[in-house]
Parts: structure tokens; sequence; C-alpha cells
């Protein structure tokens, strides 16, 4: 069961997620908050699986209430709720840790795959999301795109060649399982790997790692839409 305490300034909304929500059999909405500092209260309380959060809040926002629940609660994965018009959030939640991001509008069964695949340890981009991330890389200058691209090239050259394997499968989206069965190994071991390359990469998740290894050329396309 995927314990979660969801956090949404909007009563309305709150009970659209619930409704969303409890309708998997898999997951459990076991606190709701109107602010970032609730949240942060209730993920204490409760140590659920995912604190799902609406990315802009009166008071604590949040990303001001991802910060303190990985700080304060690592085994707490935090997936931002977003909208199009909140494209800087993104980056900034995903430089601070989040695992999923997922928009407002879009899919509700691109939640409840969202909250799934970061329970398994993984991570999300709702598609619209993803592509969005992609065309905002792809427009970074040609003088910024070298810069950044040696810049992840030469934090990824500190990987092992199976490492790098495993890397570039993670960006293309692929599970765990996946991985596995590509390379011919099994799970536990791609888990082994990936945990090593987060550590050596020095990313807190497998999006940021997806973002650095289409940075350095490993992958085609972009970052995962879903990696579990």
């Amino acid at each position: 069961m995927i314990r979660v305490v969801l956090a949404d300034d909007e009563t309305m909304i709150r009970a659209g997620l619930r409704a969303i929500l409890t309708a998997d059999p898999g997951i459990e909405v076991v606190g709701e908050a109107a602010d970032g500092a609730e949240a942060i209260a209730l993920v204490g309380e409760h140590r659920p699986d995912i604190a799902l959060l609406d990315v802009q809040m009166p008071g604590t926002g949040g990303l001001e209430a991802t910060a303190a629940i990985i700080a304060g609660h690592p085994a707490t994965a935090v997936v931002i709720l977003t909208t199009f018009s909140e494209d800087a959030y993104i980056a900034r939640a995903l430089s601070g840790g989040a695992s999923g991001f997922v928009l407002k509008t879009g899919d509700p069964r691109d939640l409840v795959a969202g909250l799934h695949a970061v329970a398994k340890g993984g991570a999300y981009l709702s598609p619209e999301i993803a592509r969005r991330l992609i065309a905002e890389l792809g427009a970074v200058g040609t003088a910024g795109r070298m810069s950044r691209g040696a810049a992840a090239r030469e934090r990824i050259d500190r990987l092992t060649e199976r490492e790098r394997d495993v890397l570039a499968l993670v960006g293309e989206g692929l599970s765990n399982e996946e991985i596995a069965a590509r390379l011919g190994i099994v799970p536990g071991t791609v888990k082994v790997h990936v945990g090593s390359i987060l550590t050596r990469l020095d990313v807190r998740n497998r999006v940021q790692a997806a973002v650095l290894a289409y940075e350095a050329g490993l992958v085609r396309g972009g970052p995962p839409s879903a990696a579990g």
C-alpha cells in the first residue's frame, strides 16, 4: 500500500485528488494539508511513502516544503503538482530533489502511474512536462549546450562502463526490471548500480541522473516520462 500525504490550498482540488488516488486500491491518503507547513507536520506524523505537493501554496509553498521534507524525512519521496505556467518551478524542484512532476490538468492516470513509479524508488515526469523540459534544455544556446555537455561528460567519466550502460537506460525511462532484461542481469544488481550511480554523480534521484545522461549525450531524446 502506497501511503500519501497530499497538500493543496484549494479544497475542491484536494477532494478531486483524494477521489482519484483512493480509487486505486494500492493507494491510501493518510493526511491532507492546505499549505506546506501543515504538509511537513503531517509527514512527520504519518511518515508516508509520498508527499504530493502543490507547487504554489500560501505561506510555506511546495518548494520550501519539498526541501524540508527531503532533509527531515528522506524516506518520504516528493511528487510536485504543477501547471504549464510554472516551468521555472520545475527546474527548482528538480534540483531540490523532488522525484516526480505531474500536471494538474493532465490525465488522472498519469498521477496514479507517477505515484506507483516513485513508490518503487523511481521517478516520474508527466509526458507534457518531459517535453517542456526537453525543449528548455534544447533552447540553451550552442555555447551553453557545449558547456553543460562537457560538464556532464566529465561527471559521467567517474562511472564504470557498466554503470554508464545502466545510466543510459535510466535516461530512456526504463524500470529496473526492464534494464535487467536489456542487460541480462538481475534487478537487484541494477538497483545496486543505480545507487552507486546516484552517489558517484552526486544527484538525488533518477530524474536528475536522466537529465545528466541526456546532457552528456548518452541518450537521444530527453528525460524520462517514467522511470521505475
